[in-house]
């Protein structure tokens, strides 16, 4: 399952300009990352060390703590993993956006960078490795998206018996899928102490930040949502 766009209208502005930022300054920063890696190979790992977040150190009270949370969030190891994030954030971002107005979404936006980062560091308190990427904030995006458009329609690439298929799945049901995908792997980690490529715990920890949306809703989105009507 891989989707591609919300196929639903905003209904207070036209462009998700906030969202559009947030794809465009990753771009950018991954662009300089492979720019300067390409002549100095050891680049790349020097960023991530310095900007991405480290758990040991800031359990620590070291390095760049809180901040690194935040640089780490627009970080990324390469790039299929910055098309991936930046994806998600414009499906899922646009109409979360449309609900809290451009510098209200992003404060959220870090916010559950910030909350996916603290669960991170608990559960991977004596490594040194630094995590990097915008998911963990991305999933609280989606959790925003599922909270307040659950009957959303997200067009979405299906494959068949090899046959490409894009139907329009209930938001529901796309954001469930790609929750509980998170949630073995993430028991492994904790109780197997298993080692995975993929900050699962971030991811966790970023959705639960999504029901922090309501501090950041318009007035008008937040009345409608509590009188239930469509937002």
């Amino acid at each position: 399952m891989f989707p591609f766009n919300d196929t639903e209208p905003n209904r207070y502005s036209l462009l998700p300009y906030m969202t559009i930022a947030i794809v465009l300054l990753n771009a950018v920063i991954t662009g300089f990352e492979y720019r300067f890696w390409r002549t100095d190979p050891s680049f790349l790992r020097e960023v991530i060390y310095l900007y991405g977040a480290n758990p040991y150190l800031v359990g620590a009270g070291m390095g760049g703590g809180a901040l690194s949370s935040l640089t780490s969030t627009f970080l990324h190891g390469d790039i299929i993993h910055l098309l991936g994030n930046m994806l998600a954030l414009w499906v899922f971002g646009r109409r979360v956006e449309d609900a809290c107005g451009p510098w209200r979404f992003l404060v959220f936006y870090l916010t559950c960078g910030l909350f996916a980062d603290v669960v991170s560091s608990i559960i991977y308190a004596r490594t040194d490795i630094p995590s990097i990427g915008a998911s963990g904030a991305i999933f609280g995006v989606m959790g925003a998206y599922l909270i307040l458009f659950p009957q959303g329609r997200i067009r979405t690439f299906v494959p068949i018996f090899f046959i490409p298929t894009f139907p329009k799945i209930r938001a529901f049901w796309v954001v469930l899928y790609f929750l509980a995908v998170q949630i073995i792997p993430a028991l492994n980690v904790l109780f197997k102490k298993e080692d995975y490529g993929v900050n699962y715990w971030a991811h966790l920890g970023g959705f639960v930040a999504c029901f922090s949306i309501f501090l950041f809703l318009r007035p008008q989105a937040f009345q409608r949502y509590f009188s239930k009507m469509p937002i």
